[in-house]
């Protein structure tokens, strides 16, 4: 690899660095913030189980608006939706 390739690919990574989640401008990560693998055993715990799905954008930003009006989170609207849907 060139010289000018090493270097693009040093400030890909310091960039990825700088918008990683838990990134502060002080070097210290949020305290707050909690780390994939403690959110996946509190979810577990909840009894939520990961369920992905391609939907269109267009009703990705309904669900998103309609979650924002209800303040809800969006898995949580999404859960009650498919509740209903499955009811009917």
């Amino acid at each position: 690899m060139k010289k000018t390739g090493m270097a693009k690919s040093d400030a890909k990574k310091l960039m990825g660095k700088m918008t990683a989640p838990g990134a502060s401008a002080f070097g210290g990560g949020d305290a707050a913030t909690i780390d994939r693998r403690e959110q996946r055993k509190r979810d577990q715990a909840a009894g939520l189980v990961p369920f992905a799905v391609k939907l269109n954008g267009a009703l990705v930003l309904q669900l998103q608006t309609l979650a924002k009006e209800r303040e809800l989170d969006l898995n949580q609207l999404v859960a009650e939706l498919l509740a209903k849907g499955l009811d009917a």
